[in-house]
């Protein structure tokens, strides 16, 4: 006879258990805002950000979270295909980090987290960090710091 070992069953307890805890901290919510117009793969943003923390904080995360969890990651490429640095330099992006749980029934799970992305310009070795959530939506706009790609540049 096969003896079940009891270990996996009690972590899947306390970790459905802890989340229910979690509290949300994320300020910059809204579920009525309207996904940017998509042109060429990219967002055609209009305007900045006027708080200093908006993509730099992760209670202020930029929030992407338009389509279901599986297909927003698109979001995000389009996203950074829309912004360069702040004299129009290219900017390169890389997912490094997955952080922050938050409860969010828009995800199958019922909890959401935020993905960290490094954003280096070309020319430069400055690296910047920003916080994306995929789950839940607000306005999209333009970190400070970086410009509005003009629609068709490459």
């Amino acid at each position: 006879m096969k003896k079940i070992s009891l270990l996996p069953f009690i972590l899947i307890i306390l970790l459905f258990t802890s989340c229910g805890s979690i509290k949300s901290t994320l300020m910059n919510v809204d579920d009525s805002a309207v996904k940017p117009q998509v042109i060429a793969n990219q967002f055609i943003l209009t305007e900045y950000a006027e708080d200093s923390k908006y993509g730099y904080d992760k209670n202020y995360p930029i929030n992407l979270g338009f389509e279901n969890e599986k297909y927003s990651p698109k979001n995000v490429i389009y996203f950074f295909n829309a912004i360069t640095g702040p004299n129009g330099e290219k900017i390169s992006f890389e997912k490094i980090d997955t952080c922050c749980p938050f409860p969010s029934k828009k995800s199958v799970m019922g909890a959401g987290t935020l993905d960290l992305y490094e954003v280096k310009f070309e020319g430069s070795d400055k690296k910047i960090i920003l916080y994306i959530n995929i789950y839940e939506r607000s306005k999209v706009v333009c970190p400070k710091g970086f410009s509005i790609k003009k629609f068709g540049s490459k």
